[in-house]
């Protein structure tokens, strides 16, 4: 048996999915597993898609490294699981000139956008942890599939390149035909596969036959690697609770000959597809000789267009980095009656803050939608607004089309959060979506700035975002915290916004960690004005992210008892503005219960500063 031989002669017929084959038995957890507790089901399995006429079979072991077997407490079974795995794959196929694919698939990617991406590092251990197994008990080639994230493709097979010279099958997968997660188009990223050493390049996962066709019609022949296609059965729905995958065989059938035509010389199945879905694709095919010469068509995708910048005047980030910048906080109301909210914002703006940011239902307290708020100040009142943005509140489907939402109604400003747990608002029992972290919001956002959605299909035209992300400063080793700071940049942000400080030496203790640590974006450093000392005790002891020093408690304590606790909170916040004007030029002054007189106080102590800064100069 010579794979590669086989391979530059004729089309081989791969097999379909294992993981939803057993799902649909009722199987609903670690299918690796299986390997060690039910083998006779494996073995079944493979049986069954040689007797349908598979080429190739792939070994149960999809998600079979430490990173995915963690999740079910497996970590330590990975080499018995694999081994396993591979044991299974061979007495299958003995004695039936089936070639055995060691299958090792993505861990980052939006198959679960919930879970948290792994580093690269992890992902490099656990991969040469499982491609040992294989080169120790031995396959016919390595098969790398469904992966979403480029990157971490190119770095699996650069280590496997560097390992051993086994035939290798890189797959990528896609949400739209031709286009990557990333925005590159498929014909690039299967060039840079080739270029590290892949023998075989395709696309796998997520897409059913007609999509798949669509994408490989922009894909040429290569002169030194062949082209693989596994389709799903179809897209999936929701039957009592279950995932489904319907699909005619006999419609899968057409695209054997289809994909053949299209360059493919290895044809298997996704998701949905079973032994059926595989015997129809040999059925279909008109032919096993491979197409030598295809036309390949151009994707039909627009490239995005530039937005002309209808926004006069200078943009908030372009004046932190000059001056010092003014951004007020004010709540969006929880009931219908929004005169005070605009009085304020009214106010605010002729006071000459630079900017109001609207929360995103703080405190998980559901508000007026800020969206809305936002569009009446830009519109009916000129007023520049910076919108929050939570993803506890939006799916990503949603998150996406509020984002979308931001860019046409011309809300550029935006501060990406994770916002505070349900469980201290109003309605603790509602769901927390947290489908991405913030770091991973900031970088969704990003992506519209070059014209492109989450799942990298393009929008046609080019969002013009800056994007800032938060940082609690309250925290015992800064040094440690400031790393948030340095991936969030990393990430994209723009700027960065605090959480209030009540401590004169956080400003200092803060820069000198930024500066060691290398970081230049603008900040905003939080200032909250606090009305009285129940006020300071509540938001010392109940509030997430806040921490006041016992001095300015203590401080509140006898002003309160003297009857004068609003001028000491004030007193206290203009020596807190002292302390960040030293080291910042952007202020980010948090309106208690709507005081928006405070705000105007305190923006106008800021200004008198500047001027002050403007004539010593």
């Amino acid at each position: 048996m010579n794979l590669r031989k086989d391979l530059s002669e004729k089309v081989l017929i791969a097999d379909g999915a294992m993981g939803t084959l057993l799902y649909s038995y009722g199987v609903d957890r670690s299918f690796e597993e299986l390997n060690l507790s039910h083998p006779e089901d494996i073995v079944a399995i493979h049986k069954a898609y040689i007797g349908a006429g598979a080429d190739i079979i792939q070994t149960n072991t999809y998600g079979a490294n430490y990173i995915k077997l963690a999740r079910y407490g497996l970590e330590d079974e990975v080499k018995r699981i694999n081994q396993a795995a591979i044991r299974l794959a061979k007495e299958a196929a003995r004695g039936t000139g089936t070639y055995i694919f060691g299958t090792i698939g993505g861990i980052n990617g939006a198959v679960d956008a919930r879970l948290p991406a792994a580093p690269l590092e992890e992902i490099k251990r656990s991969f040469r942890e499982q491609l040992y197994c294989f080169l120790l008990d031995g396959v016919d080639a390595i098969l790398l599939e469904t992966y979403y994230d480029l990157d971490e493709l190119k770095t699996v097979l650069k280590i496997l390149r560097e390992t051993t010279d086994l035939p290798v099958v890189a797959n990528v997968s896609m949400h739209e035909p031709g286009i990557l997660q990333n925005g590159q188009k498929l014909p690039d990223a299967l060039e840079e596969l080739i270029a590290l050493g892949a023998d075989v390049v395709g696309i796998n996962c997520r897409l059913g036959p007609y999509h798949m066709a669509r994408a490989l019609e922009t894909v040429p022949l290569y002169d030194n690697a062949y082209l693989a296609v596994y389709p799903n059965a179809s897209l999936p729905e929701m039957q009592e609770g279950k995932v489904i995958y319907q699909s005619d065989t006999d419609y899968f059938a057409q695209y054997g000959e289809v994909f053949r035509q299209e360059g493919a010389r290895i044809i298997g199945g996704c998701c949905g597809t079973t032994p059926d879905h595989i015997r129809a694709l040999r059925e279909g095919l008109q032919s096993t000789k491979p197409i030598l010469e295809k036309e390949v068509r151009p994707i039909l995708e627009l490239v995005p267009e530039e937005v002309e910048d209808a926004e006069s005047g200078e943009r908030l980030l372009d004046k932190v980095k000059e001056r010092l910048t003014i951004l007020v906080e004010l709540d969006p109301p929880r009931t219908f009656d929004t005169t005070k909210f605009f009085e304020g914002a009214k106010a605010l703006d002729a006071a000459g803050v630079d900017a109001i940011t609207i929360s995103d239902n703080s405190l998980a307290t559901p508000r007026i939608s800020n969206m809305a708020l936002a569009s009446i100040l830009k519109h009916e009142y000129g007023i520049k607004p910076l919108i929050h943005l939570t993803t506890r509140d939006h799916n990503l489907v949603g998150m996406h089309s509020h984002v979308m939402g931001f860019h046409k109604l011309g809300l550029h400003d935006v501060l990406a959060i994770t916002g505070d747990p349900t469980k201290v608002g109003d309605f603790p029992g509602a769901s927390s979506v947290f489908d991405l972290r913030s770091v991973e919001l900031v970088q969704l956002i990003k992506k519209f700035n070059d014209g492109i959605s989450y799942t990298g299909k393009s929008l046609k035209e080019k969002a013009r975002f800056h994007v800032g992300a938060a940082f609690n400063p309250n925290v015992l080793n800064l040094e440690k915290a400031v790393r948030l700071i340095e991936r969030k940049v990393e990430y994209g942000a723009d700027y960065i916004i605090t959480q209030p400080i009540y401590d004169v030496n956080k400003a200092v203790l803060l820069k000198e960690a930024l500066q060691k640590a290398k970081i230049n974006v603008p900040l905003f450093i939080g200032v909250m004005p606090l009305l009285s000392s129940r006020n300071a005790e509540f938001l010392h002891n109940e509030v997430p992210g806040i921490r006041l020093t016992d001095e300015v408690r203590e401080r509140m304590r006898e002003a309160e008892e003297h009857g004068h606790a609003n001028e000491e909170g004030m007193a206290i916040a203009r020596e807190l503005v002292d302390a960040i004007c030293a080291h910042f030029q952007g202020i980010y002054i948090i309106t208690p219960f709507l005081r928006y007189d405070l705000s105007i106080e305190l923006a106008k102590y800021v200004q008198n500063k500047q001027q002050v800064q403007i004539v010593s100069k």
